[in-house]
């Protein structure tokens, strides 16, 4: 497996109860905003070999590219997703904190609305921001999906 996948700690170091907690103690969106994008500059970077049209993200008004390789010993999904936007990096990083390195039943299974009604996210985004977001939680519950 890729190193780009094993070294994120999106999922195993940086959870969705972590970002949970340090964005419930910012007092503004400037702040959040901040740390949305501080979350993305720690995504590990996708090789530009993987940056093909079948992983492109539809829907997205930024590109966006979602890999994944499924480790059946360990029932796990990893993900890594890249994008040329910083804010988009720093989204698809709080997406990676609840759905990466988890079973393709947990990702079907896990509460995204609840998970972004908390954060009182998709409120604060433009509609095309917000739609992005749910293309990539939809494209990686697919990929869950025929892994069941």
């Amino acid at each position: 497996m890729e190193s780009f996948y094993t070294d994120s700690p999106f999922g195993s170091s940086i959870t969705a109860e972590e970002v949970l907690d340090s964005i419930g103690f910012l007092d503004d969106w400037e702040e959040r905003y901040r740390y949305i994008i501080d979350l993305g500059k720690s995504l590990p970077a996708l090789p530009d070999a993987l940056k093909t049209e079948d992983r492109f993200v539809r829907g997205c008004q930024s590109q966006v590219w979602l890999a994944e390789h499924f480790d059946p010993a360990e029932n796990k999904l990893y993900l890594a997703v890249d994008s040329d936007a910083l804010i988009v990096r720093g989204l698809a990083a709080m997406v990676l904190a609840a759905l990466n390195r988890k079973s393709p039943q947990d990702i079907l299974d896990y509460d995204m609305e609840t998970y972004f009604s908390k954060l009182d996210l998709l409120k604060h985004l433009s509609p095309t921001r917000g739609n992005g977001v749910q293309a990539m939680v939809e494209r990686i519950r697919s990929e869950a999906g025929k892994l069941v």
